[in-house]
């Protein structure tokens, strides 16, 4: 089933919602009504009684006055024709003295209480109407007390509720559908900005991520959204554009050393050779797929040392440690070129171990290879309270500030004839960054041309807690 419009399922919702609050609203007006119109039964019912007390008290002497000159009575129920008068004798049992109304034989219903003959009754008249009834045991000056009943009949209250229910019960559609359509409108407006979002997704594609999403005159919740669409997009653009240029880079860095072989096998197998040339020929060749296979082990090492598939287990390492144990590896290279490696000052930090002396290794080759015959290459750690540093410093032709920023991209070099015949790849100082970024720490370099060369990897400052898994 093909879920409704967004603005279609806000709008029931906010329906279904109006609906239950009018139905609350309209049962608590009905609740409150009620209550008002029996609080005023009682107050009118009790008024009369007393005013019909105080005549009693005033006029009538005895029982047979009451029957003899029922006047003044009458008086004060003529023209209220919802009161019923019944007033009873004190004999046992008690007989009717005076009956004034429509509804006399509501006082037969009435339970009398001789111990306290004072109180109200709801009862329910013959039509099945309700009626209030108050009662009361009132003293005459000359006889003895009589019994004076006074009933309210409730079907005017009774038909002003059913008339509220019922006008409710028909207005509530109409308010219903008014709710309903305006909660639509005003959701289907606000959801207005949610178009922009639209558009700039249906004019993305994989060769063009410029567009943007103008956050300037959305509401604030839909900004930060916007926000972050377009740092997302932001993303995907460099990293699609590093991707792009990758390709290119390794397209070219593998042109060369395939077309180098297969013009050597061309010329070689063109006509007969001599045995010492043919060993020569693949000596050459061997070389260069050696340095083909040096390409693709960095290559794959780079790919997994950005995109982890397998979580990381990181523990703590000390720095001195590694880079001695790295200095003793390099150790033959640095005499060839009668350089002196030196290790100074200790740290600690949380990573991968193999991880961490790839990077050390990656350093050190490569200020070896380019450092001044003779020189010293120093590894130098510190301990901040907001980082960790090794630092890899060599003395030689320095680099000049132009070249700086990108010495970490991928196939980049300085000079590229030489370092290919110095037998680099142009990857080392990549993976090196890639190391960094899973330890989330950086790497950095300081140079300045004739002099010396310092690249140094801050890894940020943490607690040692021992063992320590990265997904």
């Amino acid at each position: 089933m093909k879920p409704a419009r967004l603005s279609m399922r806000l709008g029931l919702a906010v329906t279904a919602m109006s609906a239950l609050l009018v139905l609350v609203m309209a049962a608590f007006a009905y609740a409150s009504i009620s209550h008002q119109l029996d609080l005023r039964a009682r107050e009118g019912l009790s008024e009369k009684l007393g005013q019909i007390e105080h005549s009693l008290a005033e006029s009538s002497a005895s029982a047979a006055e009451i029957v003899l000159q029922p006047h003044n009575l009458r008086d004060q129920i003529i023209g209220h024709d919802n009161f019923t008068l019944t007033i009873l004798d004190s004999s046992a049992p008690r007989k009717r003295l005076l009956s004034i109304g429509n509804n006399e034989d509501i006082a037969l219903q009435v339970p009398l209480n001789e111990t306290g003959l004072q109180g109200f009754e709801v009862l329910k008249s013959a039509q099945g109407d309700e009626t209030l009834t108050a009662y009361k045991l009132i003293n005459l000056k000359k006889d003895r007390p009589v019994l004076v009943i006074l009933a309210l009949d409730r079907k005017s209250d009774a038909l002003l509720l059913a008339a509220y229910v019922k006008s409710t019960i028909i207005a509530l559609p109409f308010i219903l559908l008014l709710v309903g359509s305006c909660a639509w409108w005003v959701i289907h407006r606000g959801l207005q900005p949610l178009q922009a979002f639209r558009r700039v997704a249906q004019r993305i594609t994989a060769r063009d991520l410029s567009h943007r999403i103008q956050a300037a005159d959305l509401p604030e919740e839909l900004s930060d959204l916007a926000h972050a669409v377009n740092f997302m997009l932001d993303r995907l653009d460099s990293d699609i554009q590093q991707l792009a240029r990758f390709c290119d880079d390794l397209a070219h860095e593998l042109r060369s050393p395939m077309n180098n072989l297969m013009g050597k096998a061309q010329v070689t197998l063109s006509k007969e050779r001599p045995p010492a040339q043919y060993k020569q020929v693949l000596e050459s060749c061997t070389e260069e797929l050696e340095r083909l296979s040096r390409m693709v082990s960095q290559m794959l090492f780079l790919a997994s040392a950005s995109q982890p598939s397998a979580p990381l287990s990181f523990e703590t390492i000390e720095l001195q440690e590694e880079a001695i144990k790295v200095t003793e590896l390099f150790s033959l290279s640095a005499e060839e070129k009668q350089m002196s490696l030196r290790v100074q000052g200790s740290a600690q930090v949380s990573g991968d171990r193999l991880m961490i002396q790839r990077a050390i290794s990656n350093l050190l080759s490569n200020a070896i290879r380019h450092g001044t015959p003779g020189s010293e290459v120093t590894i130098t750690l510190a301990s901040q309270p907001d980082a960790i540093s090794l630092a890899v410093r060599n003395a030689g032709e320095g680099i000049e500030a132009e070249h700086l920023p990108r010495l970490f991209d991928r196939f980049y070099r300085v000079h590229a004839s030489r370092s290919r015949q110095q037998g680099g790849t142009g990857l080392g100082l990549a993976i090196v960054r890639s190391i960094m970024n899973v330890h989330e720490g950086r790497a950095t370099v300081t140079s300045e041309p004739g002099d010396a060369t310092t690249f140094s990897l801050i890894f940020p400052a943490r607690p040692q807690l021992g063992a320590r898994v990265v997904r």
